[in-house]
């Protein structure tokens, strides 16, 4: 359509796909650590976005990688905002994983 009526168009910065592996080792240790921290589990999601975790694992393959993090809505607008009661948790979480991993 665009071609058709004398525009052009370049599609670029896409970012890599990435499925987290379910399975992993870091991913178990993740969910025990969450459940250490919290008394409860932790609830998995997957969700469409574009996340540095593509890069990171279309660069190195063999690592292990998850990603979690608090609620954002409005992501990189004047709009944005975070669930701020839920960044301590997240930061529980990781200080809790990486001694775990230690």
């Amino acid at each position: 359509l665009f071609v058709k009526n004398g525009f052009s168009f370049a599609h670029e910065n896409e970012y890599p796909g990435w499925e987290s592996a379910h399975d992993s080792e870091l991913i178990t240790r993740a969910k025990a650590s969450y459940l250490s921290t919290f008394g409860e589990y932790p609830k998995i999601k997957e969700i469409h976005a574009g996340l540095e975790c593509g890069i990171l694992s279309e660069r190195y393959p063999h690592l292990e990688i998850i990603s979690f993090g608090p609620s954002i809505r409005g992501a990189h607008s004047p709009s944005e905002k975070i669930e701020v009661n839920a960044v301590e948790r997240f930061w529980l979480l990781l200080i809790k994983l990486l001694h775990d991993l230690s």
